[in-house]
């Protein structure tokens, strides 16, 4: 069978989905014990490794970026790197991920809204009514996972202010990396984008002390495969799919596939963790599903900068 390439593209994202639907999950086990500084910073070293080994062994250069191009790489790493993980791991401090999850869901909402404000990207009733199922979707998955999520404790607003700062942070990240993706594509965008938020990361950590070999003890085998997971997984990799995903057929578009990510963390604790997978679950699915339908109806080729 042959796919249309904007099916590839739904292909390619929904793969991201899946892995980021397993980030929270190892990042609230590594904040539980690691300093969130320090586990951003061990987090994105790991995938600027990954990505310049990846590039080495594909041969593939690391190109240079003129100064305009090197002052949007700056923000891309300020934004969607090292304030987006600050904000990831402090948050987690004071939340769940079920909490978290529910607040990230609202990124279809916001890349969608500040598209349309910033870039007069038009929002016609499906592209609306779309965003909207996949936020009541994926609400409706992630509060029955864990109804007692909305309730909270003393502190959890500071939870979720921090996680609000990842949605502003990833909007940034996915609206202003336009025509970086297009003139260096996904690949360099990424790399240098994860090599500079990593340059400010470390020099934050060491800045303030935090990199310590008390820290580094307590890092121990769970530890280090959820590290592992999240900086070469559910960033390098996932990272790449996404921004390839964003030049092919925008940002709206493929923004609306995150509200996928509370799906699939509640599929795999079913698959792999024996967790209960109930019908609101399996329905809360089933509207996000048509939701990015809507979102990406019609099914002709899209213009990746502005549909």
């Amino acid at each position: 069978m042959n796919l249309s390439a904007d099916h590839r593209t739904y292909l390619k994202l929904v793969a991201v989905t899946m892995i980021w639907g397993g980030t929270f999950v190892a990042g609230r086990y590594v904040a539980a014990s690691v300093d969130p500084l320090l586990a951003a910073s061990l987090r994105f070293v790991l995938a600027s490794l990954a990505l310049l080994l990846f590039m080495a062994f594909t041969r593939t250069p690391l190109v240079r970026p003129s100064f305009r191009q090197l002052a949007q790489l700056v923000t891309l790493g300020a934004c969607g790197i090292y304030a987006y993980n600050l904000c990831f791991f402090y948050g987690l401090q004071y939340i769940n991920a079920s909490r978290a999850s529910l607040i990230v869901a609202l990124n279809p909402a916001v890349i969608g809204l500040a598209s349309w404000l910033l870039f007069r990207e038009r929002l016609g009733g499906y592209k609306l009514l779309g965003i909207a199922l996949c936020l009541g979707g994926a609400a409706t998955v992630i509060v029955s996972r864990n109804p007692q999520l909305l309730q909270g404790t003393a502190n959890a607003w500071r939870g979720d202010l921090l996680i609000f700062g990842c949605v502003v942070g990833w909007g940034v990240y996915s609206l202003f990396s336009r025509g970086l993706n297009q003139s260096l594509g996904p690949l360099q965008t990424v790399t240098w984008s994860i090599l500079l938020g990593t340059l400010m990361l470390v020099v934050t950590t060491l800045t303030t002390g935090r990199f310590t070999m008390q820290g580094l003890e307590a890092i121990h085998r769970p530890q280090l495969l959820s590290l592992l997971y999240l900086g070469v997984l559910g960033s390098a990799l996932a990272y790449i799919g996404y921004y390839d995903g964003l030049r092919r057929i925008g940002a709206t578009r493929a923004g609306v596939f995150i509200a996928l990510n509370p799906l699939t963390a509640v599929v795999c604790g079913a698959l792999l963790l024996d967790e209960p997978l109930t019908w609101p679950m399996l329905c809360g699915g089933g509207v996000i599903l048509l939701g990015i339908y809507l979102c990406n109806k019609p099914l002709a080729p899209a213009k990746a900068l502005g549909i």
